[in-house]
């Protein structure tokens, strides 16, 4: 018996995984539990969890696998430092900071004084992770695998060919050039500071024209090998001091991306504090276009070399899902699997894969494939019930009924009554979700028949960008009558066009261009979920429920106590913790 402890550590979304004889046990970021988005450290709860879900210390660990090689692409960092007029004293902070994270049993021994660890740690190169991530849990026995992001390990991008147990690397793109620098420049430029917020130029990027696709073909140089260039003259993060990232309390920022160059070329930046015009949406347009027409000239060259029709993504431009719902029109491939945690919280997975592949040897046969994302702690009925109790003064208060309803047909039953009637369900089940986004079990669902129900949630709890859209959670089997496409979506990491005769009867999780950010629901992944949809399907002819994150600016809740905290200071109407139905 042989366990792998995966880490992601020292950067965002900080994470663990274990994998015990190569089959996924838990995975779990650590902002769950230090409810800060994109937490960035040493992920001890995390790991804490992990253990206890297998039910054993950090004794029985046999290798800890971290998702960073500092030995990797050494000679080019090298050559960067030499040329670029990089600071001594910045390349001594750097160096620093890298041995302290590079001590992995140092910190075990530190945050979790009371087990030891006597195993093996492993440094596994970033893409190689990422690129493990997706294939070594993919439902392929042979595919291409590519990662696309921002800088890991001193690469922004790379790919190979899987082939059973065996993953190979045959080609990158190197620091300075990123399309993911290039997103994440735009996403400033147009006024969304934070780390994270390119997603909020995916939604708006709808509402715009792709008036500015000339001019950022200045900005991103495609080549004849598939690859990619940036012309630097737009960007700061070449001299490593121009845009220095860091993690500060576990929350990470880094500088300004574009230099003054990019006024010149696209005018003046939105301030974040000014509304949106309509020169901002157009900018967010052809920065999406830009990034496809990139992404999609890469995948093309790879189909030509490897001639295999099967893709698996993984790398934070995974969760790209406008430029992932094209690619089987736009590209050769004819499969697609997609990392439910395509960024680096997903490397955790990446590297406690690849290293037991490695250890148990190419020939290895894979037995594992991640068909759904419930990885994380879940709550006891008991939990639920004492988390219920501690609060009952608050609930009095708020003009609450609490009922127990133990069984599952009549809850969903209820609970799908209550979505039909136009009311906002928070809905927390079973285990928490691996990655970004809610898909059932730390979710608010709504009606998605009603037009208002975009206003209704952003008034109630949401309180986030009108042009934001919400996501339609659909029965598999219904998929081809609403949609167009009938493939596996389950981590809502596509977007796809919903048919043109349907878009009035879902109004709510109908995007401006006509598309949904699809998440498929099966009954073997999720059964509870399924009958919930079933119920609403059986009350409405609509087999599609409204999905957002359980949560108010804040990472999703992970316990009962979070649930209940967000439903009492929120005006959802009701709270469905486990069995127990609570209403306002």
């Amino acid at each position: 018996m042989t366990y792998v402890l995966g880490l992601n550590a020292f950067h965002a979304d900080a994470a663990a995984s274990l994998v015990k004889d190569g089959e996924l046990i838990a995975a779990v970021e650590e902002e769950r539990f230090r409810r800060i988005k994109h937490w960035g450290g040493f992920p001890s709860e995390s790991i804490r969890y992990c253990l206890a879900e297998a039910g054993i210390s950090l004794g029985d660990v046999d290798h800890v696998a971290v998702n960073s090689d500092n030995r990797a692409n050494r000679w080019r960092k090298l050559a960067h430092v030499l040329t670029s007029g990089v600071s001594p004293g910045y390349v001594l902070s750097r160096l620093r900071q890298r041995n302290e994270r590079a001590d992995v049993a140092g910190n075990l021994k530190r945050d979790l004084p009371e087990q030891e660890f006597r195993g093996t740690v492993h440094a596994v190169e970033h893409h190689l992770c990422h690129l493990a991530s997706a294939f070594l849990v993919s439902p392929y026995e042979e595919a291409v695998a590519v990662s696309v992001d921002g800088f890991g390990d001193f690469s922004s991008a790379a790919w190979g060919l899987g082939k059973g147990g065996n993953l190979q690397v045959d080609g990158r793109v190197f620091f300075p050039h990123s399309l993911g620098v290039f997103y994440e420049a735009m996403t400033q430029f147009i006024g969304f500071p934070h780390y994270g917020d390119e997603y909020k130029v995916m939604g708006l990027a709808p509402y715009g024209e792709p008036r500015y696709v000339e001019q950022m073909k200045q900005i991103v140089r495609l080549k004849d090998d598939g690859s990619f260039a940036l012309d630097l003259r737009y960007f700061r993060h070449a001299s490593g001091e121009g845009a220095n990232y860091s993690v500060k309390e576990g929350i990470p920022s880094g500088g300004r991306l574009w230099s003054d160059a990019l006024t010149d070329l696209l005018g003046p930046a939105r301030d974040p504090a000014a509304p949106l015009e309509d020169r901002h949406r157009d900018i967010a347009r052809s920065a999406q276009v830009t990034y496809e027409n990139a992404f999609f000239h890469l995948l093309g060259a790879l189909h030509r070399r490897y001639g295999n029709d099967a893709l698996v993504l993984a790398g934070g431009c995974a969760y790209n899902s406008v430029a992932n719902g094209k690619v089987l029109e736009r590209s050769p491939f004819k499969k697609l699997y997609v990392q439910s945690a395509g960024g680096d919280a997903g490397g955790a997975i990446g590297a406690a894969f690849a290293t037991w592949q490695k250890m148990a040897g190419p020939a290895a046969k894979r037995r594992f494939v991640m068909d759904h994302s419930y990885w994380g702690p879940s709550a006891t009925p008991d939990q639920i019930a004492s988390a219920i109790a501690a609060r009952r003064g608050d609930f009095d208060t708020a003009g609450c009924t609490i009922e127990r309803v133990g069984d599952e047909a009549a809850l969903c039953r209820r609970t799908a009554q209550a979505i039909s009637e136009g009311k906002v369900i928070g809905w927390f089940q079973g285990r928490l979700e691996w990655g970004p986004r809610a898909l059932g079990n730390r979710s608010i669902l709504g009606d998605p028949r009603r037009a208002d129900m975009k206003d209704i949630l952003n008034l109630k709890i949401k309180r986030r960008e009108s042009f934001r859209p919400f996501a339609p959670s659909i029965l598999r089997d219904a998929v081809p009558d609403w949609f167009e496409t009938d493939g596996d979506v389950p981590f809502m990491m596509q977007v796809f066009k919903i048919r043109a005769e349907k878009r009035g009867e879902i109004p709510a999780v109908t995007h401006v261009d006509g598309t949904g950010r699809l998440q498929t629901v099966t009954w073997a992944a999720n059964p509870r979920y399924a009958r919930l949809i079933q119920s609403f399907r059986d009350l409405t002819g609509v087999p599609i429920v409204l999905n957002t994150s359980f949560n108010e600016n804040e990472p999703v809740v992970c316990k009962p106590e979070e649930a209940i905290d967000c439903f009492l200071r929120t005006k959802m109407d009701v709270l469905v913790l486990g069995d127990t139905f609570i209403e306002r």
